[in-house]
């Protein structure tokens, strides 16, 4: 589509690939930065030429890290290595190369635009590869600039994460990452809850989220800037949730993405700012309220303007009263290069019309132009409040888009969550309520944060050691161990209304069996596990870490969760025939395989090549230690396990956990097509590429998703379904469907393991 006045041209030639293109001139948004000299010195021709070129494609390992070095030692010695000295129509093909300032070469940037990756065998196969593994989670395609928040967070597995605008979920998937630094620990002590106001994006967040198999990451449904506080249980009191590390990646204008989305050029405009300000002000300060004394929050955005940027974080430090302080971060990602912050702006109407202080504003524009919005007027407030040490990323600096980071550490209460001390021996004095602030979150939220936070007994601070809460549970008639969405009048209902988690009761007679048949160590925490129905049989079970079920079990009227947990189980179709009911799930194999003591059968990198390109091999074709394992055990679901051999570096050097099933006289993997790809890439073999959406195998005699002769559902006509199933969106209106943890259809398509695609 085209506006009036717009030019179009095509190029030909080149890495666009003959796209029609928009004309990049904007003269409103030249003349606005130039007057914000925003940019170095004699720079400013290098910067609009680097907003006028198209963006390099950026990609970044994803998942645990022996996993993650498999994958680079792959990209590096196989892939890069034949586009070395290639040339496409007389143009050479550009190597991939680091992000200098991203650890451990996780992180590439690339200048290959889809057509030129489709002309030449050599890239085709390096194309596939890329579209594999991101399906698989393996790998992630996220601009460059938009992995730095994540960084600068620090985060560990011990910690408390909350990421307040959190869909899409490449951010979130980087937090998840870090929360599992050890592969060793299935259940770290931290978690993340990833939180978006956008009912259907939150699917999108749980799509991305559900490919790295974390027990430790829950997605809610609120608006950010009034996101209700929660509550967890210590010790037998209630107290309140407060989080070691929160990002605050806020809606922006986004001039910085002109690269990318080359709408913004003609769309520009300086109202854009001025209307979204408030927003990321309140946003902001509820993280603010949020975050443990000593905790880190970072705000960020993809927009170059002052008014979203400093103005947002001057106004909060200055109504933090020293709560909040500016992080000097400059040390912390070596080889980023970036500029300080501005310390003086002004403002400009959508019309053209500067104003350099908010005396100057006249009584008409008071409502579209704010105070928090001009820097502080006195020179030493301003002086300290360090705002040269925000990162301000241009695009011409490094290849990138233009960013915003600004890294806050809390040291004290907010002021208005300071309560007065209780004087010992005195009646409590009824306090007169304090006025909001301007960019108080509280007014108008429809969460019940203000009843909660009025129980706060007086003369405590907001530090998550000390502050509790009363027991809001009034009706008494709560279910144990069921979560429920929150009822109607507590809170309004966007999208449609998700199915309950119900934790498994310690005497639920369904467990013993399972816990016979696979050996489960006595420190397995089965009270973590849940289903995601109150009636009928429980068809799969999810696993979270008992820090998530303490924060469900107690926060089920005032949150909205869209998705928590990690599949670990599911009934067999015809599981009583058989001494346990319940399957492996491959999705949470990782997670479970530390506490199971039996049902394990050792493999060698030829046992793994074989399960994974034969259908239902005998046992006869594996190897002898294997075949002596697997001929005396009991039909049903298994462990493959392979380990590394150190004395052999080039065989594939992480280990693999499987899932599979030991039938009459055969063995075979209940491995996802993408996942099943994955290994075989990772072992060297050429996956060739098959007809994928038509049901074509994947590789010579590759193993199909349906089920083995003699497994569940025997009898049934098995055939290759290699098929992917879609992604997970919502039901239209006016349907219901019932959603399964994490966004799986409640049942399998009948007569298949529901977890295969």
């Amino acid at each position: 589509l085209r506006g009036p006045g717009c030019q179009v041209s095509l190029t030909p030639q080149g890495w666009e690939g003959g796209y029609p293109e928009i004309v990049k001139e904007n003269k409103l948004f030249e003349h606005y930065y130039q007057e914000l000299k925003i940019v170095p010195e004699g720079e400013w021709d290098q910067f609009m030429g680097a907003l006028r070129e198209p963006l390099p494609a950026t990609l970044r390992i994803t998942g645990y890290k022996s996993h993650a070095k498999e994958i680079l030692h792959c990209l590096k010695n196989k892939y890069f290595k034949e586009l070395e000295d290639l040339e496409v129509d007389g143009q050479k093909v550009e190597v991939p190369q680091p992000l200098s300032w991203y650890p451990e070469e996780l992180a590439w940037h690339t200048n290959l635009s889809r057509k030129i990756l489709r002309k030449s065998p050599q890239l085709e196969k390096f194309h596939q590869f890329l579209v594999s593994e991101t399906e698989s989670g393996n790998i992630s395609r996220q601009e460059a600039v938009s992995m730095i928040p994540p960084l600068l967070l620090n985060a560990h597995p011990h910690h408390k994460i909350l990421d307040m605008c959190a869909a899409p979920g490449s951010k979130t998937t980087q937090l998840i990452e870090m929360l599992h630094a050890d592969m060793n620990v299935p259940f770290p002590e931290g978690f993340v809850i990833a939180n978006d106001v956008d009912n259907r994006r939150c699917y999108l967040l749980v799509h991305q989220a559900k490919r790295l198999g974390s027990p430790c990451i829950m997605v809610v449904n609120h608006d950010a800037s009034c996101i209700p506080r929660l509550q967890v249980d210590v010790n037998g009191r209630k107290e309140i949730l407060f989080y070691d590390r929160i990002l605050c990646d806020v809606p922006c204008s986004g001039d910085g993405t002109m690269r990318k989305n080359v709408d913004v050029w003609k769309k520009w405009s300086a109202l854009n700012s001025l209307q979204l300000h408030g927003l990321q002000l309140r946003i902001a300060t509820r993280g603010a309220e949020q975050l443990v004394e000593g905790g880190r929050m970072v705000y960020s955005t993809c927009s170059l303007n002052p008014i979203e940027d400093e103005a947002v974080i001057a106004s909060l430090l200055e109504k933090s009263e020293g709560a909040l302080e500016l992080a000097d971060v400059s040390s912390e990602l070596p080889g980023l290069k970036w500029v300080p912050g501005l310390s003086q702006w002004k403002v400009m109407t959508k019309d053209g019309q500067w104003f350099t202080s908010w005396d100057d504003v006249p009584h008409n524009r008071h409502t579209q132009i704010r105070p928090t919005m001009f820097p502080p007027k006195d020179p030493e407030k301003l002086q300290a409040m360090h705002l040269e040490r925000c990162l301000r990323i241009l695009p011409h600096h490094q290849n990138t888009g233009g960013f915003f980071v600004a890294v806050l550490v809390k040291k004290a209460s907010m002021p208005w969550n300071k309560r007065p001390p209780k004087l010992q021996g005195e009646l409590a004095e009824p306090r007169a309520p304090v006025p909001p602030s301007p960019a108080e979150p509280m007014a108008g939220c429809t969460s019940d944060t203000s009843e909660l936070e009025s129980k706060l007994a007086p003369g405590i601070s907001d530090t998550g050691a000390v502050e509790r809460v009363e027991n809001m549970d009034s009706s008494g008639s709560k279910r144990d161990g069921v979560c429920g969405p929150p009822p109607s009048k507590k809170m309004k209902l966007f999208g449609f209304k998700e199915d309950p988690f119900v934790f498994i009761p310690e005497d639920d007679p369904l467990f013993p069996p399972i816990q016979k048949f696979y050996a489960l160590d006595p420190s397995f925490p089965k009270t973590n596990l849940l289903t995601r129905t109150t009636e009928g049989k429980k068809r799969q079970l999810y696993m979270v870490s008992k820090e998530l079920r303490n924060v469900l079990l107690n926060n089920s009227e005032r949150m909205k969760v869209i998705n928590t947990g990690i599949k670990v189980w599911c009934r067999n179709n015809s599981g009583e025939e058989f001494d346990c009911a319940f399957r492996l799930a491959q999705e949470g194999i990782y997670t479970l395989y530390p506490f199971i003591n039996s049902r394990i059968i050792t493999v060698s990198i030829e046992d793994v090549q074989v399960l994974l390109t034969q259908e239902n091999p005998f046992f006869r074709k594996l190897s002898s230690e294997a075949y002596s394992q697997v001929k005396d055990m009991a039909k049903g679901s298994v462990v493959l396990k392979y380990e590394p051999d150190p004395t052999k570096p080039d065989t594939l050097q992480c280990p693999i956990v499987l899932c599979g099933w030991r039938g009459k006289a055969s063995v075979r993997t209940f491995v996802p097509r993408n996942e099943r790809l994955h290994y075989l890439r990772m072992m060297g073999l050429e996956v060739p590429v098959g007809k994928k959406r038509e049901g074509a195998a994947a590789a010579p005699g590759a193993a199909s998703p349906a089920e083995p002769e003699d497994g569940p559902g025997a009898g049934r006509k098995s055939g290759p379904v290699l098929s992917k199933r879609p992604a997970r969106t919502p039901p239209q209106a006016g349907t219901r469907r019932r959603l399964a943890c994490p966004g799986e259809p409640r049942g399998p398509r009948r007569g298949y393991p529901e977890d295969q695609i």
